[in-house]
């Protein structure tokens, strides 16, 4: 005989009595949370936005909308929709906003326009976590993390790029003209098919006009070198940059973190993919958060190769600051990496041209600074000194119509459907190796026994953070656009990253 269970219904409706109150219960993060923002944050910060203390509505306290922001990103909520939806459906965020029920424009413009609070409100948390004994201050570990921002890549170029996109843009409406007038000649006219184009065209012209908007408004971006680079009409602070997930469009959220409980001691988010000098920021802003100018003078810091410049460790010199930073080439050198390469997954090679043609075959006179291709064709020279890994090269390039028209191409060039000509790099010499640099003195140390020790323990400092930020509380994309309302973002998570120190650490000492 078959037994019998209880009638299952999910799908009916139910009157509870529900406590507000009893659903925080001590122990749990919201709890922690809750404690915090009534008993231990100055929120009169937020009061120089409102101007309603005798006339005008009243106003949301930012006390219950930073408890439910900062709630629903530790559980990766980052919408103000979902956000709002969860203060009207989610007993949890009814009893943290005590009830009330903010739209969700509220909820935006709280987030994206509170970033001189947010800045203020993560250096009161700092100061909560080191109170309670969580910074060590003896060693620091800094790395940036890529993210992509609320922008799309392909609205990015430079300025001669953007042009030519909307000029090609016109020839397509152009066209689609031309075709509807030849169509209108001929009495050859598909209503469906015409009333299709012609939002084609609206929406052709819309993109043109926004891109000659864009150009007249904004001056061309230029990067640290003086060079121009990309811009972007839809985020301009933006920057395309290359992760492990392909090319995105977005920023480099930077954190410095503490080795005792990996404590973020600060963030900042960059628009730019290039570490070069970032670390510097990073380093005025660790002294500034820990309220210390000397503070930097009895610690470790620990970064890799990518702030890795001679800028930046002559200035870590001058300042007495004991820094290890892997240059490129750091692994290679390291004998425990010697066999890495066989946990790799074997990848076929591609076949390449027997027989290609080398240094060798290419006639140079090195006193003339001439060089002839295998060819015979003359190369013209592109760099009389180019120091490659240490060594002196004359660098000779063929001409492009040499190369198109060579009978020798695919002996010549990596691959027939190469573009662009060949190049042949001449040895000169070896370099001397300049021993009195900061750049050599750091390969000595962090080469060391100690220095390879010391450095060890940055992985397992900041990458966890970022882990965490990422996969735990689910931040994989910014959803602001402007470096100042990202840089607000990257803060509020950083600092809600603390917090959770704070809850599994701090108040439980």
């Amino acid at each position: 005989m078959a037994p019998r269970f209880n009638h299952r219904n999910r799908g009916q409706g139910l009157f509870i009595s529900v406590n507000l109150d009893q659903q925080i219960q001590a122990g749990t993060f919201e709890h922690t949370l809750d404690f915090l923002v009534d008993n231990r944050l100055d929120l009169s910060i937020f009061h120089h936005k409102y101007c309603n203390a005798t006339t005008g509505r009243p106003a949301y306290d930012p006390a219950l909308l930073l408890k439910i922001v900062l709630m629903a990103y530790s559980r990766g909520i980052t919408g103000s929709r979902p956000i709002a939806a969860a203060c009207r459906e989610n007993t949890l965020f009814m009893a943290l906003a005590e009830d009330t029920r903010p739209h969700w424009t509220t909820i935006s413009d709280f987030i994206s326009g509170s970033r001189e609070e947010i800045i203020q409100l993560f250096h009161q948390v700092l100061m909560i976590c080191d109170q309670t004994g969580l910074i060590g201050k003896q060693m620091f570990a800094i790395d940036g993390c890529k993210l992509p921002s609320n922008a799309s890549k392909e609205w990015s170029g430079t300025h001669e790029n953007l042009r030519k996109k909307s000029k090609k843009i016109d020839r397509a409406v152009r066209y689609i003209l031309d075709k509807h007038r030849e169509e209108d000649q001929k009495g050859e006219n598909d209503h469906s098919i015409r009333q299709r184009e012609e939002q084609q065209i609206e929406t052709l012209l819309k993109a043109s006009d926004k891109i000659d908007r864009f150009l007249k408004e904004n001056a061309k971006r230029t990067g640290r070198s003086g060079k121009e680079v990309q811009s972007n009409i839809t985020d301009n602070d933006s920057a395309k940059m290359m992760t492990s997930h392909g090319v995105v469009q977005g920023y480099t959220g930077v954190a410095a973190v503490d080795a005792k409980h990996q404590v973020v001691v600060h963030a900042e988010a960059f628009g730019t993919g290039d570490e070069h000098g970032l670390l510097e920021p990073m380093l005025d802003g660790i002294k500034d958060n820990l309220e210390d100018e000397d503070i930097l003078q009895s610690s470790q810091v620990l970064a890799d190769s990518g702030f890795h410049s001679k800028e930046t460790l002559t200035r870590l010199e001058d300042e007495g600051i004991d820094a290890y930073i892997a240059d490129t080439r750091f692994r290679s050198r390291d004998p425990r990496f010697a066999t890495a390469g066989r946990h790799k997954p074997l990848v076929p090679l591609k076949p390449r041209t027997s027989g290609r043609f080398t240094p060798e075959d290419f006639r140079a006179d090195i006193e003339k600074r001439t060089c002839i291709c295998p060819a015979g064709k003359a190369m013209w020279l592109r760099c009389d000194k180019a120091k490659i890994t240490g060594r002196l090269f004359l660098q000779f390039q063929a001409h492009q119509a040499d190369c198109d028209s060579c009978h020798l191409r695919r002996q010549c060039l990596q691959s027939p459907k190469q573009k662009g000509a060949r190049q042949v790099n001449i040895l000169l010499g070896t370099l001397p190796k300049t021993k009195n640099s900061p750049l050599w003195r750091m390969k000595e140390k962090i080469d060391s026994t100690l220095g390879r020790h010391i450095y060890s323990q940055r992985l397992g400092i900041v990458e966890p953070v970022f882990g965490h930020l990422r996969h735990n509380l689910g931040l994989t994309r910014f959803s602001l656009r402007g470096r100042e309302k990202v840089d607000g973002q990257w803060k509020l998570m950083a600092m809600l990253h603390n917090l959770t120190k704070i809850h599994r650490y701090g108040l439980a000492t």
